[in-house]
């Protein structure tokens, strides 16, 4: 699907959404108006924007054809028109680009991030937890929400793996290209001859569906509960709080263990399953178009080792872009914007590219 296209069916969402909040069986459902008027309210922006697109062009076709009109009176307005119209509709475009990236999932508002610690041991432990750090003041800065839905902390203060929810206008679409393996260069906590070593952790980043959009029935998984427990593997509780569903058409495990209740566990557990049947989904329509997209960004492997952060040289290299920054430092306590700057920048130009390329 190109571009025009893809906006094309969100306002036909949009539309459709305005339609459905009116009909009585809908405004007496409160859980199906609440899903509506999110996923309506996600859209709006980009809908409108859309709208006033195709309003310009229309008023650019208008014009061009006055152009060519016999009355001059008719010509001299079209031509003084038509500069800045055109001027504001390849701006407008531009902004429509930009809003886009990250295909169907652009508009999310709220995703699901989970990060693990790779190769290296209780160092990649450590790698994880300053990722997380290092995103959690990220989304402070933005004004998004963030949430632990459940991890598994390590001997030293670190994650093997941490899953985070996060809320907030353009959280998905800034934070999708973070999916992939992260590799750290730098000298241990525990190292004592000063020696620079070298471990990795993962990144996955999920577009969270409304509930509407994946149809998951209590037959489809299995819940088991089990007591909480933390490193070490000491008891947390004696109580069992702790929810694994595993889900059977896909094989998708998830445990929630974060909070003492277990319903808390348990809806955090079906929220980030959901994410990663939606996510499953996506990626295998992702792999069929992955041989038509140019931009390597947007190809959603997960298996790619994306950045490395060279902490001796104060340096993060994102290997996707050729991006080089000297300020790893920042980077790590929050300033995070010119890496998003730079990757939504690129995928911006690749889209630009592959629309004027299709027509």
């Amino acid at each position: 699907m190109n571009v025009r296209n893809e906006l094309q069916s969100k306002l036909d969402r949009f539309e459709e959404l305005e339609q459905l909040m009116s009909q009585p069986e809908v405004m007496s459902d409160s859980s199906k108006m609440a899903a509506a008027a999110r996923e309506h309210g996600s859209l709006a922006r980009l809908a409108n924007k859309f709208r006033t697109y195709k309003k310009m062009s229309d008023d650019l076709h208008g014009l061009l054809e006055m152009s060519h009109s016999d009355d001059p009176e008719e010509r001299a307005m079209a031509e003084e028109e038509l500069p800045d119209l055109q001027v504001n509709r390849e701006g407008l475009w531009d902004e429509l680009l930009e809003m886009t990236i990250g295909g169907e999932d652009a508009v999310r508002s709220r995703c699901v991030m989970e990060i693990r610690a790779g190769t290296g041991g209780e160092e990649a432990a450590l790698f994880a937890r300053d990722l997380y750090e290092m995103y959690k003041r990220n989304a402070e800065n933005k004004g998004w929400k963030t949430e632990i839905m459940d991890m598994s902390p390590s001997e030293r203060g670190g994650f093997k793996e941490i899953i985070l929810g996060l809320e907030g206008e353009g959280v998905y679409r800034e934070l999708q290209f973070e999916s992939g393996g992260h590799r750290v260069q730098r000298v241990p906590e525990t190292e004592t001859q000063g020696r620079v070593h070298t471990s990795a952790a993962t990144v996955a980043v999920m577009a969270e569906p409304e509930d509407v959009e994946v149809d998951l029935k209590k037959d489809d998984y299995r819940i088991d509960k089990f007591c909480a427990s933390g490193p070490g593997g000491q008891h947390v509780n004696k109580t069992e709080s702790a929810i694994r569903l595993t889900h059977f058409e896909t094989g998708i495990v998830v445990q929630c263990q974060d909070e003492k209740s277990q319903l808390k566990n348990l809806a955090k557990a079906l929220r980030v399953l959901k994410s990663r049947i939606y996510d499953h989904h996506r990626q295998q329509e992702d792999q069929k178009r992955a041989d038509a997209r140019k931009s390597l960004i947007g190809s959603g492997d997960r298996s790619q080792r994306i950045r490395t952060y060279n902490f001796p040289q104060n340096r993060l290299t994102d290997h996707r872009i050729n991006l080089t920054i000297y300020k790893l430092d920042q980077i790590m306590t929050g300033d995070f914007a010119p890496v998003t700057h730079a990757l939504l920048a690129y995928e911006r130009d690749q889209l630009r590219g592959e629309t004027e390329a299709n027509g």
